[in-house]
Formats: C-alpha cells, structure tokens, sequence
C-alpha cells in the first residue's frame, strides 16, 4: 500500500496527494485547561483541542497565510439536548430498561435531540457575522467558504505555513476556539488545517493482495516456481479444496507446517455460508427487513451482477423493488484519488443478499471517499430511516505518525450512531485486516496502514454506539456448508522456490501477511454492554499496552468469516471490462455477512427492529447463540496451499498458515480477535419472541447455552 494511504479500514482513509502523509487537525470538545469551566457552564467558550496539529510546530513555520487565501470548513451541529439523547439511545437498547424497545419515529427523534431552529440561526450569525458564507446546509452541519482571515475572526486562531515532508501546508497557529455564545451548539469543526481525511474501500481480493505481497518481496530471492523444475505431482492449474477442510492434500508441495498440507478451500459461496452460520437451519431469508449499505459512488451494473452471481450459484436474483440505490453521480469527487470500489461494493450488495435473500437491500453510495462525504451518507440514511441495518466496510487508524484522527468526525458519526439507535437502527463496521495495526503488523501486512505509530483500534468500529465485526478462518466439515471450526482470520505467507522443493521465507519465519482488526481503544471508557463480559485484564490495557485505572471499550463485539485463504466468491463488471468472479476476504466480508444475520434475526423476532445491537448480542455471551472461537481448541490443520496455477510463465503457489494473527489471538471467552465470537445455531432462536412478549426476547434455556 501507498505510503499516501491511510487506513481507514475497512475505512482505509487516504491522504490527500497533496499532503500525503499529513492528517487533519485533530478537534476535540473542551482542553484539559478548560474542561471543568465548560462541564460547570455550558456556555462557556470552547477550545477545539488539536485544531493546531502536531506537525505544526515552530520549527517548521514558514510564516503567515497571506492574507485572502480562501478556506473551507465544515461545522458540525450539536444535538439540542445531547446528554438526553445518549441515554435514549441507550435505554431503547438495555433490556434492563423499560424504554426498551421503544424506538422512536424520524420525526419524533428530530424533534426531541435534532439540532433546533435556534442552535442553527446561532452558528449562521456567529459565521456570516465573521464574513464567511454558508456554502451548504443540512440539519447536521453548515459548510463554510471564505477567507483564512474571516476563519481567524470566528475561531480566533491566526493560520500559518508549515514545511513538512510532503511540501508546505498551512494550519491554525493555537487551537481555535468557538466563542461562548454558540459553544453548545457546535459539535465539531472540521477542514481547518489544508489536509483532508479520506476512506478507500477494504475489500480485499485474493489475487490483488498476493501481488501486492510479491511486490514488496521484489528483490528478497522470492521468484515464482519454475514448471519445469517443480514436481510433477504439484498441479499446474489453479486448485482448491472443493469439499470438506483439509481433505485435498497438496500431493508434490514441500514440507510446510504439518505433515500432508491441504490445497485451501475453493472459495465460499453464500449457500455455505447460510448453512454454516446457521440461516438454512432457522429457515430465515430477511424477509421484511431492509439493509443499507455505505460506500463511495456507484457501480452502474451492480443489480445486474448480483443478479447473475446469485443465478450461478444456486440462488433467487432480485425480485423487482428489492434493490434500491441513492446516488447522485452529477455530485461525485475525487474519484481519480478515491479509487475504484468496485469490488468492495459487489461484495457487500452480494454478501448480504446472499446471506438474506429476502430483505430488501439499499446501497447508499457517498459522493467521494472523504469523511464528510461518509458521514453524510450515514446521516441521510438516518434523516430518512432507509433501513434497519447498515453495514460499513470501511475504517482508519485512530492515531498515526502525522496526527490523531480528527474528534470532530468521531463526535459527528457518534451522534448519527445515536440518533439511529432511537429510531431502531443497527450499524456495524469492520474491525480491520491489519492485526494490531502496529508498526510491526504494518511492515508486512498487505492491508495495512503504513503511517501507524503504535498498536490500536480503528474507526467507526472503535465507537461504543456500533457493533463492531472481526474476522475469522472457516473451516467447513463438507461442500454443503456444514460447520466445522474457526480460528482468528491471521495468515502468514511464504513463496514456493524456483525448484519446488522449498518455500521462501521458511515456515516458522514468513511474515505477517493479513488478519483481523481488534484490541482495546485508548481513552474510550468502557460501555455498560461489556460490563462483566470483557474481563479487566483486557479491558484495562489498551493496544499499545498503555495501562487504565479504569476498564475501556474492547472490540470487535462478534466476528465472521473474512479470511483470504478461506476466501469468498464475489462476482461484477469493473468499469471498461467484463464481468468476472474471483475470492476475496477482509472484515470487509465480515461486516455485510453480519448485516444479513441481523436482518434474519428481525425476521425471527416477528419483524420487530432491533436497533443498536450491542446490548442484546453481549446478554447471548457464553449461550448457544455464539460460536466461541477459540485457536487453542483442537482442530484441523493450519497450513494450507494456495496454488494460483501458471501465470505469466510461472507456477504461482503459496503457502499460508492460518490462526496466525499480529498480536491478536482467539482465547476462551471474549477476545480481542473474536469478540464474543460467531454465529451459532442458537442465534436465531434467542431473538424468537414468545408470544410477542419482549420479556423472552433473550431466553437463556439450553437452546441458548454455548455452542
């Protein structure tokens, strides 16, 4: 990956080419030297704590922004009662409370934590009072236009040059401050600093990361095999395991890890994925649920793939109306730095139809990779109330070498979030395919984000308001689907030699090659839904090791299918080509497969939403609802052989080991690689109500114990 990339996977964010390796200034709500003022007094002024970034330093002063030099900001909206709508948005989703269950309608919701009429002819005053122009305006943010000199009029702080290594870039010299008068009605302000935070899709194929790894390998003795010198035996056409776990053994591959390797599996297809999660059994298609999803643009042929991928493979396409789209291309931006989402689009649209074949499907396609552009897709999904369900395979490392993820963004999404759990809407993200998104996992690892400075979580699946989805290595007992086992999703790669009789690096030295995202998230206080589930001795210790007093939010909270060596079958037509399947893996997998079992679980609870999930999924902890993966379990063999078959010339086979994580790993009961784990065959049942009575919602009888 790009040194310009920044993660934000499953959202990847990517930085501007102008500013490759710089981050936003970060913005936070009140500064330590502040914050008992503002807790005391609401309306005292608020310090946007990082709006001067780290890189800004006085050593790297290039002098003042000429005076004139026009500027952009977005100003995030508060909610008019936000303490309010945090504990709504919590007791609608705590059995505990009798609010539960109680969602409320958009307009309700609006009216009682939307932003008013007053907050917003505040902020207006306060801005066009500075000579700035409200450029854009919705009920989450106004976007501003103008002058350096009139932002330095409204936030007080005076812009200046920097030198960094990617150029000279301007940013505020001292934080900005939002004066008193409007201090509670403003959220967050983002897009002071000249940089600009991006996402690129997380989806991952097969094909494109192997020659990712390869390309970093250039010049390491790392050659493909030679045909002529290779066994006999090895074949020199592409080759799977179609059937059950481990039982083709790669006949003529040196010794790897164990003895008699298998080829890996073919990739899954979502009639497996149904019967190994536990659909087919529970006899449920999603029927009358509705599933967003969000990425960037738009595929213009993505119906038409789904339908043909679900024809080959055994299952219904489409029915007339059940896919929607919301899209408006005339609106579209940066697509030459955004990237192609292509892939990560077929995916997800796939995967959720695949895994609920009769919920209705929405995709929401943002007008660019940028945050705001995300952000306003989520928003529109919520003002509207779209959907149930909302899957996100995106994210970004929170804290990098040139700044911290911006607060105005995580206090911006987190209100969506909220918002969307008083109306009864689930939302879920990846956890990343990066390990513990170190240095150490970043050096090697073909998703990773290479501007990380520390081990640590990402976002949105860092927020305590969204159900955060890790990924795993599935093992199938048979072609049919039956399940087998898991391990965590974390492989380590070596190359076959020229000769065929060994594989390069050696097994026990390859290196870190693909896993899934997770651990602790420094400085977010636990939520209430992992009290007694997520022990202190993970809690307490943040990824990078840092130690808290007191216990912090843990992800993921449940986990999938999404390794590249178990792979899964996606198929569509990339723009100028034609269409084509091939495998793919990532939580970006993990995160729509998990989408379409919560829309099965709204038909198994007689249609009635769900909404923030976490809560209910925490009460099914050590029940038969869930998988409990676990590496150290006995099981089939890790070592598997990906064998690509002859391309250009050469024999391309691999050899991965799975359950190989970057300092992650599957314990007994919850873990930071696995969450509470994976769907089991008591999933369903558990959100069965009786009766229609909310008390039996999450009946712990046998049905429900582990799995």
């Amino acid at each position: 990956m790009p040194a310009a990339v920044r993660s934000r996977l499953s959202r990847i964010a990517v930085a501007a080419p102008a500013a490759a390796a710089l981050v936003l200034g970060t913005l936070a709500f009140a500064s330590p030297a502040i914050a008992d003022t503002t807790a005391g007094d609401p309306s005292a002024a608020k310090e946007l704590t990082g709006s001067h970034p780290d890189w800004a330093t006085p050593q790297a002063d290039a002098g003042a922004v000429p005076a004139g030099t026009p500027a952009t900001a977005r100003v995030y909206l508060a909610s008019r009662d936000p303490l309010g709508l945090a504990a709504y948005a919590q007791a609608v989703s705590d059995q505990n409370s009798p609010d539960y269950g109680k969602f409320l309608s958009t307009a309700e919701a609006k009216d009682r934590f939307g932003t008013s009429d007053e907050q917003v002819k505040a902020v207006t005053q306060w801005l066009t009072g500075a000579g700035l122009t409200i450029s854009e305006t919705n009920a989450h943010y106004l976007q501003v236009t103008g002058t350096t000199d009139e932002l330095t009029r409204a936030l007080g702080a005076q812009f200046r040059n920097y030198r960094t290594d990617d150029g000279t870039h301007k940013a505020p010299a001292t934080d900005a401050v939002v004066p008193a008068a409007v201090a509670a009605d403003v959220a967050g302000v983002e897009g002071l600093a000249d940089t600009v935070q991006k996402a690129s899709s997380n989806a991952v194929s097969v094909a494109a990361a192997d020659a990712d790894a390869q390309a970093r390998a250039a010049g390491t003795n790392q050659p493909d095999a030679d045909p002529a010198k290779t066994p006999k035996t090895l074949p020199t056409t592409a080759t799977c395991t179609d059937g059950k776990y481990g039982s083709k053994t790669a006949t003529g591959a040196p010794a790897g890890y164990e003895k008699n390797e298998p080829f890996a599996p073919c990739s899954y297809v979502p009639s497996q994925l149904r019967k190994a999660y536990g659909v087919t059994n529970a006899k449920v298609t999603g029927k009358g649920a509705t599933v967003a999803i969000v990425d960037a643009y738009g595929l213009g042929t993505m119906e038409a793939d789904a339908n043909k991928f679900s024809a080959a493979h055994g299952d219904q396409p489409f029915a007339p109306g059940q896919y929607k789209e919301v899209l408006t291309p005339n609106q579209w931006t940066h697509q030459a730095d955004c990237g192609d989402w292509s892939g990560e689009e077929a995916l997800d649209v796939e995967m959720v139809h695949g895994m609920a074949p009769d919920a209705n499907v929405v995709y929401v396609g943002a007008n660019s990779c940028e945050d705001p552009d995300l952000n306003a897709a989520l928003s529109n999904i919520v003002d509207n109330h779209l959907a149930d369900v909302v899957s996100n395979s995106y994210g970004e490392i929170m804290h990098g070498k040139s700044g911290d993820l911006d607060p105005a963004v995580i206090a911006a999404d987190n209100q969506v979030f909220q918002l969307g759990a008083t109306e009864g809407i689930t939302f879920m993200a990846s956890a990343g395919d990066c390990g513990d998104n170190s240095p150490g996992a970043a050096a090697t690892g073909v998703n990773c984000q290479a501007d990380t400075n520390q081990a640590q979580t990402q976002w949105p699946s860092s927020s305590p308001w969204i159900t955060a989805v890790g990924g795993t290595a599935l093992e199938l007992k048979d072609k049919s689907g039956t399940y087998g086992h898991e391990v965590n999703m974390g492989d380590e790669r070596s190359v076959l030699s020229a000769d065929g009789k060994s594989w390069t690096p050696a097994p026990g030295q390859a290196p870190f090659y693909f896993g899934g995202g997770g651990g602790v998230v420094k400085g977010e206080d636990q939520p209430w839904y992992q009290k007694g589930v997520v022990p202190d001795s993970i809690s307490t210790v943040a990824a990078d090791g840092t130690k808290s007093a007191t216990p912090q939010r843990a992800t993921p909270d449940v986990a999938m299918s999404g390794d590249l060596v178990a792979a899964t079958l996606v198929g569509f037509t990339p723009a100028g080509g034609a269409y084509s399947e091939g495998g793919y893996g990532g939580t970006s997998v993990s995160s729509p497969e998990f989408a379409g079992i919560m829309a099965d679980a709204i038909q198994a609870r007689g249609g009635r939403p769900i909404g923030f999930a976490n809560p209910d999924l925490y009460d099914r902890y050590n029940t038969r609802a869930f998988h409990d993966v676990n590496d150290s379990a006995v099981h089939t063999k890790r070592g598997n052989v990906v064998d690509l078959g002859m391309v250009g010339g050469a024999l391309k086979v691999r050899l991965y080991k799975i359950g190989a994580d970057y300092g992650l790993s599957a314990t007994k009961g919850y873990d930071t690689a696995t969450g509470l784990g994976s769907p089991a065959k008591g999933f369903f049942k558990s959100f069965t109500f009786k009766q229609n009575s909310q008390d039996d919602a999450n009946s712990q009888g046998d049905d429900n114990s582990q799995d």
